[in-house]
């Protein structure tokens, strides 16, 4: 149990982080676009308007917070696929 757990721990890392990654880069890109700006590097710098901050900040909490989200169930799925249950965290209570 122990070994499968340690192997789910790190596939979900990986699975999230890779996420993030490519869920940084795609928004990146949609805000030279829609902003024809490029994305705050430090929003917490007094230079950057306020309405820029906090929209940077929304936008890139919640768009990483779902792409992490999504990888991680797909990586429970293909992990109950190859092993035949769940991983041990997302196990329901009694089994």
């Amino acid at each position: 149990m122990a070994s499968g757990s340690k192997v789910w721990s790190a596939f979900s890392l990986v699975a999230a982080l890779g996420a993030a990654t490519v869920a940084r880069k795609a928004l990146d890109k949609f805000w030279r676009v829609a902003t024809g700006k490029k994305p705050p590097e430090n929003p917490a710098d007094p230079d950057v308007q306020l309405w820029e901050a906090a929209a940077w900040a929304v936008v890139t909490g919640a768009f990483i917070a779902l792409a992490r989200m999504l990888a991680q169930r797909r990586a429970a799925s293909y992990y109950q696929r190859s092993t035949g249950h769940l991983p041990p965290n997302l196990r329901p209570d009694g089994q």
